[in-house]
């Protein structure tokens, strides 16, 4: 296992679709400042900061508790981007890149869980423990 969340494939991943985000909020309508952009920016920020927070964990248990609420918050982030869409601030094209990127990430979160989960039994970790 990685040292550092930075090692993470999945917190790459998530990284480069929070910058996505806030390239694509910056041409959202200024209304929207403490709406939708506000919310997108938060729950796009907060799936890689669970990411990084459950680097932070000693248990693996505790580890997979913060990866499935950094799941939740993909959820929450396609969620407001099919709204963005709906209203027209997202062409369905641009959507639709957004979407599947989080749907792929949403998978990468859901490997690294099932990875995670076989080390979460005593009788499963003996001369097995990653770093």
């Amino acid at each position: 296992m990685p040292q550092s969340f930075y090692q993470l494939d999945i917190w790459k991943n998530g990284y480069a679709l929070v910058l996505n985000i806030y390239r694509a909020t910056e041409r959202f309508p200024t209304s929207e400042r403490y709406g939708l952009i506000d919310q997108l920016r938060r729950s796009s920020n907060s799936i890689i900061a669970n990411i990084a927070e459950s680097q932070g964990r000693h248990s693996y248990n505790d580890k997979i508790r913060v990866l499935y609420q950094s799941r939740g918050e993909v959820f929450e982030t396609r969620s407001h981007l099919k709204v963005a869409e709906g209203l027209g601030y997202l062409r369905g094209e641009e959507f639709n890149v957004l979407d599947r990127e989080y749907e792929g990430l949403l998978i990468g979160i859901n490997a690294y869980i099932k990875y995670l989960a076989r080390f979460r039994h005593p009788i499963n970790c003996i001369n097995k423990i990653p770093n």
